[in-house]
């Protein structure tokens, strides 16, 4: 159950590694839910991306990095948006609930180059958006946010393939 927000930098294993369960922010939201439900291990797909792929990501001046980091890379917002956008994931921005889908992946822009990003609950109130899944300060949290901040990406991932059944992740809030 993650409870507390905590952004501290820390060595991995790799692949499949994490920070502790009970701590994490608003990436770890999303890392850990694809890793339950689609069995997708973000730190080694963006790590493995931003190697060959270097120019294509956003802002590696603003860490000081001149090469990927695979402790870090996946757990930084702007990083995630540039994955999910080179893969073709990337769905129209829009400001009616029905648009978004659960499992759907949006990115705010909170002010202050502060980026946010959470995941789309199929949990909301009746003829209210839907609820989403993040961690902006006190751990995960489940709640009406969909429209409070500036909505700057939304992504869709495709369905499993066939045959690959989609597995209920366990709650980590």
């Amino acid at each position: 159950m993650t409870t507390t927000y905590d952004p501290a930098y820390r060595q991995l294993r790799y692949p499949s590694g994490d920070v502790p369960a009970d701590r994490g922010v608003c990436t770890d939201v999303i890392v850990r839910a694809l890793r339950a439900a689609r069995a997708i291990d973000l730190q080694k797909q963006v790590h493995e991306d931003m190697k060959a792929n270097w120019d294509a990501y956003p802002h590696p001046w603003r860490w000081r990095l001149s090469k990927p980091d695979p402790n870090i890379d996946h757990r930084r917002v702007p990083n995630l948006m540039a994955y999910f956008r080179r893969l073709g994931y990337a769905v129209p921005l829009a400001r009616a609930a029905a648009d978004y889908l659960p499992g759907d992946i949006v990115a705010w822009d909170l002010g202050r180059g502060i980026l946010h990003i959470g995941i789309v609950s199929d949990v909301g109130v009746p003829a209210g958006p839907p609820f989403v899944l993040h961690n902006i300060g006190s751990g995960a949290q489940e709640e009406d946010i969909l429209f409070r901040y500036t909505i700057i990406g939304h992504y869709r991932l495709p369905p499993p393939p066939v045959g690959e059944p989609l597995r209920t992740p366990v709650a980590t809030h």
